[in-house]
């Protein structure tokens, strides 16, 4: 009969501790993971991934307590754990996706490229490859590390342990929810200068049609002046704001290279390609 908790858990200190190591192990586990496939399909190191700024990605680590959850530790039947697994999982991806697209009004990441997506939140190959984690997660991994965490439980080292850890993860969420929000603001300004560019260079536009009918010896020479400064103006400032990002708005932009913008999908365009530039 498959229990979730260890026997040692009797105290709600004690059952948070197992949980919330469970939670870190499966998200570190995830996380690599996804940074050895990443790496394989990129053929390179690829950039580090994930919303969060340590080796962590939660959004396995979450998968993993549902799949067990669900699950009561896995199926008997092996094809059974990997079709209920990837259905459970792939919903956990869904949410995810949603609710961050709704906080931070940004598309962190897009399968539409993909054969068989819904909505560009999740893909049939991915499905495919979460139903074998859970196999893997249920069939094999969980056992010996729930026997590791247990261990730990009865050395006493498990609370004080998950309060630590627990410290570190929450500033690094608060660093990387400021930094994602950070980046939406600039993506604002950026727009903002691209529009009062546009309404600028219009407004000129206009006059130098009707300069063209007037005094062009007198206006030409001007209209090009007043032209070329705002030209000017407009690159300076959006140079300031390309180059002044913080370290978590770089961070966030390389782990999410399929990120777009809801709002504001040009200014993210043309971000991302003066970053491409800047690399060369």
């Amino acid at each position: 009969m498959f229990s979730f908790f260890p026997p040692l858990c009797t105290t709600p200190l004690s059952r948070f501790a197992y949980a919330f190591l469970l939670l870190m192990t499966y998200s570190i586990i995830g996380w690599c993971g996804e940074m050895v496939y990443c790496s394989i399909c990129q053929r390179k190191l690829c950039e580090k991934r994930g919303f969060l700024n340590g080796p962590v990605c939660p959004i396995y680590g979450h998968g993993a307590l549902v799949v067990l959850l669900c699950l009561h530790g896995g199926c008997k039947n092996p094809l059974l754990t990997f079709l209920l697994g990837a259905v459970l999982t792939s919903l956990v991806e869904y949410i995810t996706s949603f609710a961050m697209e709704k906080l931070f009004h940004m598309r962190w990441w897009d399968y539409s490229q993909y054969k068989f997506h819904l909505n560009g939140r999740v893909c049939l190959l991915n499905s495919t490859l979460f139903g074998l984690a859970s196999v893997f997660l249920c069939h094999f991994a969980n056992p010996p590390i729930s026997a590791w965490l247990a261990g730990l439980l009865a050395s006493g080292a498990a609370v004080p342990l998950s309060l630590i850890l627990l410290a570190i993860y929450l500033t690094d969420i608060v660093l990387s929810v400021r930094g994602a929000i950070q980046l939406g603001g600039r993506l604002a300004r950026l727009h903002a200068i691209y529009g009062e560019l546009s309404e600028k260079l219009e407004s000129m536009t206009a006059e130098a049609r009707q300069t063209v009918h007037t005094k062009l010896e007198e206006r030409g020479g001007e209209l090009t002046a007043r032209l070329e400064a705002v030209r000017q103006e407009a690159q300076q400032k959006l140079r300031t704001l390309y180059d002044r990002q913080s370290l978590f708005e770089r961070r966030l932009l390389r782990s999410f290279p399929t990120m777009r913008s809801i709002h504001y999908p040009e200014a993210m365009k043309k971000w991302k390609e003066y970053l491409e530039f800047r690399k060369k």
